[in-house]
């Protein structure tokens, strides 16, 4: 199939040595300039929700405590109303694959979204670069600044922005550490110096790690470390929308007076002022074709828009557009792709909800002594030795009563009535106990089971087996 959106490729008539080289030349730093527009609006409006959930999250209360806390230590991750224990990593894993899909699906249907307008590395890049903006001017005034040498007025400007970088990253690195340690009492320990070792060194883990990347390295992050730019092909096609150059209607490029018969020179509607390329985050022209750094995140469009805007010709010379659309062919929103993707997409929703519906804050193991299968008494019975851990995973303690089914005459021998606190796991040996003559095989399958006395609702159950001695099986 023919690709009527201009993908950038190598040059082949550079010698391969030079280009071998090329790849280990030192970063070239990019100067972005300030933009408004449209788009940048609507970042505003999915960036800032997501950084205000990240910050105000922990301050929160619910039920008591803190409305999201991870504590590993007592293995609780409390998310609201509900306490997850590690037995519920099956839901963590499928939370982790239906979030995979649902990227799969709307990368399908509109390419980059989410590196361009919600991605954590995207937000605070912009931060920074905001930042950085108000310490040290305008593009213009920032390249002038790095040229000169050092200053009062340099050193000032510099401290101050990378003042307010460490900042905004110290904030970051103590949030997140506040998710897995209580928060309102991460301050007072910061402040006393009573604070944990481990909480210090994660705090300044993450504060030089967000200060590094959305500091210095920012572009690099999208073009060598994250990998979702190198399988992004994988789930475009001709009507996937993306960030677009219409070189149709762009070439030749070429400046020119406002007003004047451009036409006639044969030149396009691009002016050619390269003001797309000053306002990239990954210093890419979008006019050179589809490029795998390109995060969709418009700048280049709100950019264009507002110089044809100036020029009085029609916008979105670059715009969010497909294939086929510049193909002038017909485009189609519900293909097979994004269909299978939102089918499975929906189907693993359902069954998380399903399992979070049904899901009981109990959990019953039972383990079978392998060092003996089973024991003759003399008063004529076979035993068993099992050892159960019972799991309380309900916010109240429990008394529950063990029964075990399955068998006639089966038995429990000693106390069956076991007394488990709150996010306790008790370990419970037993003695399971049937008439030697009611035995006519050698194994049987039993069942365990532990119902709480307070809570009729909290009852569950466990499979094993029961062992008998060969001579008990009667002869043909």
């Amino acid at each position: 199939m023919q690709n009527d959106i201009p993908v950038k490729e190598i040059d082949e008539s550079i010698p391969h040595e030079i280009g071998e080289v090329d790849l280990y030349q030192k970063r070239e730093k990019i100067y972005t300039r300030d933009i408004q527009g449209k788009f940048q609006k609507i970042r505003l409006y999915t960036g800032w929700p997501l950084l205000l959930g990240y910050l105000i999250l922990p301050w929160l209360s619910w039920d008591g405590r803190q409305s999201i806390l991870f504590d590993l230590p007592a293995r609780k991750f409390h998310i609201l109303s509900v306490t997850f224990w590690p037995q519920d990593f099956m839901i963590l894993a499928w939370i982790l694959i239906i979030a995979a899909f649902g990227l799969f699906l709307f990368t399908t249907l509109f390419g980059r979204v989410w590196c361009g307008y919600s991605c954590p590395q995207t937000v605070w890049t912009s931060m920074f670069m905001w930042a950085e903006q108000k310490a040290e001017g305008s593009r213009n005034q920032r390249i002038k600044l790095d040229k000169q040498p050092w200053s009062l007025t340099k050193l000032w400007r510099k401290t101050l922005k990378h003042g307010m970088w460490l900042t905004i990253a110290f904030i970051t690195g103590f949030t997140f550490v506040g998710y897995f340690t209580p928060v309102r009492e991460l301050i007072p320990d910061l402040a006393t110096l009573n604070a944990h070792p481990w909480s210090l060194f994660w705090i300044g883990f993450f504060t030089l790690a967000t200060y590094t990347n959305a500091g210095w390295m920012r572009e690099q992050v999208c073009l060598y470390m994250c990998p979702y730019a190198r399988f992004q092909s994988a789930m475009f096609d001709s009507n996937t929308l993306t960030v677009t150059y219409d070189p149709g209607r762009g070439e030749s490029r070429g400046s020119r007076k406002k007003g004047s018969d451009y036409k006639a020179k044969g030149l396009g509607d691009c002016i050619d002022c390269e003001l797309c390329v000053q306002v990239c985050p990954t210093g890419i022209d979008i006019r050179d074709g589809l490029q795998a750094q390109c995060i969709g995140c418009a700048l280049c469009v709100d950019a264009c828009n507002s110089i044809m805007d100036k020029m009085e010709y029609p916008r979105d010379l670059i715009s969010y557009t497909t294939e086929n659309h510049l193909a002038g062919k017909p485009e189609k929103f519900w293909r097979f792709k994004p269909i299978g993707y939102m089918t499975a997409f929906a189907v693993m929703i359902g069954l998380v909800v399903f399992n979070l519906a049904g899901r009981t804050p109990l959990q019953l193991e039972v383990l079978r002594d392998r060092g003996t299968l089973y024991q003759e008494t003399a008063q004529g019975t076979v035993e068993n030795i099992y050892t159960l851990k019972v799991i309380n995973m309900d916010k109240a303690s429990q008394h529950y009563q063990i029964r075990v089914e399955g068998l006639e005459d089966i038995k429990i021998l000693g106390d069956s009535r076991v007394f488990v606190d709150s996010g306790e796991v008790y370990e419970l040996p037993l003695r399971v106990s049937a008439p030697k003559d009611k035995l006519t095989k050698n194994n049987y399958d039993i069942v365990f089971s532990a119902q709480s006395e307070e809570n009729a609702e909290l009852h569950v159950s466990h499979e094993s087996r029961f062992l008998a001695p060969f001579s008990s099986v009667p002869k043909r």
